[in-house]
């Protein structure tokens, strides 16, 4: 691997996504700032990795103290902040809409949106203040941030406001040169998607099981928007496989 110089902040990095970036950014050149809900998880994403270069900080995003605590610990450590890959969610159970608990509305708005913005809080206080200034932040928005699934309202919606979200974050850190951009997935093969294998519910009420790709695409893209030069952003990117029913959906 090339010699660390910046510093990556990965949420959700316990699996899946958020673990294939972690270590792809490593390879990359980053250490690393681990944080989920799980200690054992996160310890998992880090395994083989050296210590000295990874701060495992078990988190959860959508409380507002912990969230401070995490950015404190981060700056604590390495003193400075380059990336933030904003990647921590959850969706809600597939209910008819009608019937979704508001309970369940409010967890997944508290970790897709809040969480997110509590983040991005964080991250910026930090890139304004450090030297030099500025850093990057991706947003994880999901093809759901275009068009749902489903039975999927309180996680399409939620999805659909991390890109108001992106967009105000790029315009309001322009002047701190924080870059922010977004990466739209679309059925990457990890833990939480095994069951698209099997059948998923399609908009026309059957279930068909969808197409896949290797979550190492996911991890080359972020990889990719994360090593630009602050001059550069790529503002939204969709990655998705290639013969799941997306493009000419009606």
């Amino acid at each position: 691997m090339t010699q660390l110089t910046k510093i990556a902040l990965v949420t959700g990095a316990g699996s899946g996504i958020g673990r294939a970036c972690a270590r792809a950014l490593y390879e990359a050149g980053f250490a690393l700032v681990l944080t989920g809900r799980r200690q054992e998880a996160l310890e998992a994403t880090a395994a083989n990795l050296p210590a000295s270069h990874v701060l495992i900080h078990p988190a959860d995003v959508s409380d507002e103290d912990q969230a401070k605590a995490l950015f404190a610990a981060t700056a604590a450590r390495f003193g400075r902040l380059d990336l933030l890959f904003n990647n921590a969610g959850t969706g809600a159970p597939p209910v008819p809409l009608e019937d979704l608990s508001l309970k369940a509305w409010r967890r997944v708005v508290d970790v897709n949106l809040t969480g997110a913005f509590l983040c991005t809080q964080g991250a910026f206080r930090l890139m304004k203040a450090q030297d030099p200034r500025g850093g990057r932040i991706i947003n994880n928005g999901s093809i759901s941030a275009h068009v749902p699934r489903p039975r999927s309202v309180a996680y399409t919606a939620t999805k659909h406001a991390i890109t108001g979200l992106t967009r105000s974050t790029s315009l309001d850190g322009r002047a701190y040169d924080i870059a922010c951009g977004q990466i739209d997935i679309g059925n990457a093969a990890t833990e939480m998607t095994a069951a698209m294998g099997s059948g998923v519910p399609q908009a026309d009420g059957s279930l068909r099981p969808e197409p896949m790709m290797d979550v190492d695409a996911v991890a080359r893209a972020v990889v990719y928007m994360a090593s630009l030069p602050l001059e550069a952003n790529v503002q939204f990117m969709t990655v998705m496989a290639t013969q799941m029913p997306y493009i000419g959906r009606g």
